[in-house]
C-alpha cells in the first residue's frame, strides 16, 4: 500500500510503560499497513510526560480530571511537533479541543477489571471482612463499595508495578487493574480472568486505544485508515454518548459497556454516588440503521437520559457537586 502521507508522521504519547507500549503497537501496525520495514524512522516516538504522569500523591480529581493525561499531547499536535497522539480511550474527554478528532480506534482488547490480592486473583466477595482495597479510580470505589460496603479504601496511584508492589508490601489487601493494559505489558497477570460486566461495569471506552490528530491533516488521516476498527468505534461512541448525557468527570462514578452485533447495539449503564449506596442503572438495545458512530453517540445519550431521569434529584446533585474535570 503507498503511503499517502510525507514522511516522518512523529508519534505522541505519555512516557508510561503502558503508553509506550501503545504507541510502539500503533508504530508497528502503521509499518506493516504500509509495508514500512523502518518504522521508528517513519513513524518516531515522541514521549512527555502529562500533568496526570505528574501527579501521584492524591487523586486526579483534585487536580481537575482525566483531561490532565491528555492536554500536553493535544499542544503537541497543535503546535505541529507531533502528527498524532496515542490515548487509552477512557482517559480522553468527550469534548476535544476545537481543530482535533479522534481520527482512528483501535480493535478493543478485553475492557473487563481484574482484581488482585497478593495471592492472585480474586472476586470481590472473596475479600476478608473489612480488607483494604486500593484504587484511585472513584468509579472503582462505588462501585465495590456498593457491592462490599465494610471495605475500606486506600488511596493508590501509579503504574503497574508500583501498584502491585504496594500490593505485595502489605500496604493494600487487594487492587484493581485493567486486564487490557496487563495483556498490553504481556503481563502473566493479563492471562487471568478479569471481573464479569455483569458484575462490574468497566469504565467507559477501557480497553480502546484512540488517535487523535488534527482535523486538517488529511495525510495523517488518511495513513491511519487501515487501522481504524468499525466496531470498535461504535461500541464506544454509544458508551461516551452515556457519559456525555450525566455530564460525566472522572470525579462521578460512570460506566458503561456496549457490544455490537452486526446492527445491534446493546448497551449497559451505570452511575452510583461516591459511597457506594446508591446505584441508577439501565440497559437497551438499539438497532442501528448505519454503522454511523453519531447514530450510536446519540443512543448513549438517550441511555444517559434515562439514568438521569431515574436518579431525579439525588443524581443531580451528585452530579453538579462533581462538575468539572474534562469530560
Amino acid at each position: 500500500m503507498t503511503l499517502p502521507a510525507a514522511l516522518p508522521l512523529p508519534i505522541a504519547t505519555r512516557t508510561s510503560p503502558l503508553a509506550l507500549a501503545q504507541a510502539l503497537m500503533v508504530q508497528s501496525l502503521l509499518a506493516g499497513a504500509h509495508a514500512i520495514a523502518e518504522g521508528e524512522a517513519a513513524f518516531p516516538i515522541v514521549g512527555m510526560t502529562t500533568t496526570g504522569d505528574r501527579i501521584t500523591d492524591r487523586a486526579l480529581l483534585e487536580a481537575g480530571g482525566k483531561g490532565l493525561f491528555t492536554k500536553e499531547l493535544e499542544y503537541a499536535l497543535m503546535e505541529g511537533t507531533a502528527r498524532m497522539a496515542v490515548h487509552s480511550m477512557k482517559d480522553v474527554p468527550t469534548r476535544l479541543p476545537d481543530g482535533l478528532k479522534i481520527a482512528c480506534v483501535l480493535e478493543r482488547e478485553d475492557p473487563s477489571d481484574l482484581l488482585l490480592t497478593a495471592h492472585g486473583p480474586a472476586r470481590l466477595s472473596d475479600l476478608p471482612e473489612g480488607a483494604t482495597l486500593g484504587t484511585a479510580s472513584i468509579r472503582r470505589q462505588a462501585q465495590a463499595l456498593h457491592l462490599r460496603p465494610d471495605l475500606k479504601i486506600a488511596l493508590i496511584r501509579g503504574n503497574v508495578d508500583t501498584r502491585l508492589g504496594k500490593l505485595r508490601a502489605g500496604e493494600v489487601d487487594a487492587t484493581f487493574l485493567a486486564r487490557a493494559g496487563l495483556r498490553r505489558l504481556e503481563r502473566a497477570e493479563g492471562e487471568w480472568a478479569g471481573l464479569d460486566p455483569a458484575v462490574m461495569l468497566p469504565a467507559v471506552a477501557q480497553g480502546a486505544i484512540g488517535i487523535e490528530v488534527r482535523e486538517d491533516d488529511e495525510q495523517t488521516i488518511a495513513a491511519l485508515a487501515p487501522l481504524d476498527h468499525a466496531p470498535t468505534r461504535i461500541a464506544i461512541a454509544a458508551e461516551r454518548g452515556v457519559l456525555a448525557a450525566l455530564d460525566g468527570s472522572c470525579r462521578t462514578p460512570i460506566a458503561a459497556y456496549a457490544t455490537l452485533n452486526g446492527a445491534t447495539l446493546t448497551l449497559k449503564a451505570e452511575a452510583l454516588s461516591p459511597d457506594g449506596r446508591e446505584r441508577w442503572a439501565a440497559e437497551d438495545t438499539f438497532e442501528l440503521p448505519e454503522t454511523d458512530e453519531r447514530v450510536a453517540w446519540n443512543a448513549g445519550r438517550e441511555l444517559g437520559g434515562k439514568i438521569r431521569e431515574s436518579g431525579g434529584a439525588r443524581l443531580e446533585a451528585i452530579l453538579e457537586a462533581h462538575q468539572g474535570g474534562g469530560f
